[in-house]
């Protein structure tokens, strides 16, 4: 099965204050090595075209517009010929290109919703980027939430297929490096008004308890208001390729949930898994469903207050971090790779295509009107 597949995205050719980023690469190297011909079309805004940090992809193509008019007159057929046309989360003008795509794409249509608990905590408010009323038009939903999101989605919207698609880890890339450990604790990513509070009390409280311990933090957008400790590092930007050093150079980093993604549960953050990939023992927030993913004591270590971080950075024994790290690795290797996300998204554009052929099979026969009924 080789697919002709269309992404209509938030970025992927800048990974600045974009989590997306990592998420469409790994995906999307999956697939185009899985033999599919994939495009990208994202939107040329200042922001992203400032800070892009893609080389140049040799098996996929990538398409920058201006403007939603861009998107009938430039790229219409290239829809209407793809087998996969997805839209994704935050798209500006997300609303308009759905409706459109939904109405001229001849093949199975999807929307990836990178930021469920976002979308579904505020979708009765209004967004830019999905109404309710265009859930249904979807073919499927791919929710970055998995437990019983994916039902909840099917219930209460009237998706016709909703179903997880996780983040993963590009493994070619996040992989253990020789590095050496500079940092206790450390953490990566974009500042966030609803998270700072657990990066503060897991990684700043701590940082202030161990003043003779070193702490990082990496990340763009953060205040110039918050008051770092002395024996904090900030790091303003890394670029995807120097993640793994970076994780590699930690004991320890630290994964902070937003409060959306908490309350839902069942949402992973890409960096779990690209962390847990470059062989960095984590130590995460806790959430509902967190132990679906990586198994709490043995793959994955959970802290609620200071103390616990502290006690974990002065007193886990070498051993046990060490063998935290492999089997977190291990699990990435085996459930959480973009291969794995490769085929899952294969097998749901064969279900999603065996529902539509269902579906038209089950539609009346309209008997053609004739000339003498006029």
């Amino acid at each position: 099965m080789n697919l002709n597949i269309v992404v209509i995205g938030l970025s992927v050719t800048s990974s600045w204050g974009n989590g997306h980023a990592t998420t469409y690469r790994a995906l999307i190297e999956a697939l185009a090595q899985r033999g599919h011909r994939v495009s990208f079309l994202e939107r040329d805004v200042a922001w992203y075209r400032d800070h892009r940090d893609l080389v140049s992809p040799s098996a996929w193509n990538v398409h920058l517009y201006q403007s939603l008019s861009d998107i009938p007159f430039r790229f219409g057929p290239l829809v209407r010929a793809a087998d996969l046309v997805i839209v994704g989360s935050y798209v500006p003008d997300g609303i308009a290109i759905s409706d459109w795509v939904t109405s001229q794409a001849r093949g199975i249509t999807a929307f990836y919703d990178i930021d469920t608990p976002v979308t579904l905590s505020r979708l009765e408010q209004g967004l830019e980027y999905l109404s309710a009323a265009m859930i249904p038009r979807f073919d499927l939903y791919l929710s970055f939430s998995g437990g019983p999101v994916p039902q909840m989605i099917e219930e209460n919207y009237g998706s016709p297929l909703a179903r997880v698609l996780y983040c993963s880890a590009d493994t070619k890339l996040y992989a253990p490096r020789q590095a050496e450990r500079k940092w206790s604790l450390g953490y990566l990513g974009t500042y966030s008004d609803d998270r700072q509070p657990v990066l503060e009390e897991l990684l700043l409280a701590p940082a202030q308890a161990l003043p003779t311990e070193q702490f990082v933090v990496a990340g763009a957008q953060y205040p110039e208001h918050i008051v770092w400790p002395d024996n904090l590092t900030r790091i303003e930007h890394l670029t995807p390729q120097h993640h793994p050093t970076f994780y590699s150079e930690q004991r320890f980093t630290l994964n902070a949930t937003r409060s959306d993604m908490r309350a839902l549960g069942f949402s992973p953050s890409v960096r779990l898994f690209e962390a847990a990939a470059c062989g960095t023992p984590i130590i995460s927030d806790r959430w509902p469903g967190i132990d679906t993913i990586f198994e709490p004591s043995s793959e994955i270590l959970i802290a609620s207050a200071p103390n616990e971080v502290v006690e974990i950075l002065r007193d886990m024994p070498e051993e046990r971090r060490r063998a935290i790290a492999e089997n977190a690795r291990k699990r990435v290797l085996a459930d959480h790779t973009s291969e794995h996300r490769a085929q899952q998204l294969e097998t749901y554009y064969l279900e999603a295509s065996a529902q539509r052929h269902l579906k038209s099979k089950r539609l009346p026969e309209i008997r053609p009107v004739q000339v003498a009924e006029l």
